[in-house]
């Protein structure tokens, strides 16, 4: 529950950011999840982890996701239920192949998917804005997101 985290915060010792392990495949929800931090391993094997729809999110809906395996065991697929996802991602490699994966200016995308050749420390934004989309991150290794 969010009221939780802000006891948990309030008082002497700063600001902790709530955060959660994923290991296996969850959908996310709009209120209860909003605003963590979520470290995530594959090493049980390719997973998917479903965002709120348009209907069920909240303007404002925020999540970030980092890679704690390095290299995952599978791929992760972070999942909308429909074309909207809009964003690029920026990609810190210097070769010039497969750079800024996701969505074209007009047309969004399903999926974002963390890939086999992530990098421990990758991260991606994911916020839901004007009631309508997702926007999302950064990946150190050329081909490590790809979108569908």
């Amino acid at each position: 529950m969010r009221s939780a985290y802000i006891e948990q915060n309030s008082g002497a010792g700063g600001y902790l950011a709530p955060y959660q392990r994923i290991t296996a495949a969850v959908t996310l929800t709009a209120v209860e999840d909003s605003g963590k931090g979520f470290l995530l391993d594959s090493a049980g094997g390719a997973y998917s982890i479903t965002l709120p729809t348009a209907t069920t999110a909240a303007e404002g809906t925020t999540y970030k996701f980092w890679v704690e395996e390095n290299t995952p065991t599978g791929a992760i697929t972070i999942a909308a239920g429909s074309a909207i996802i809009f964003g690029k991602v920026n990609e810190t490699e210097v070769d010039t192949g497969d750079d800024s994966p996701g969505s074209s200016a007009a047309t969004g995308v399903s999926n974002v998917i963390l890939g086999t050749s992530a990098i421990k420390g990758d991260w991606l934004d994911f916020t839901f804005s004007n009631g309508a989309y997702w926007m999302f991150g950064s990946s150190a290794a050329d081909g490590a997101v790809t979108t569908s």
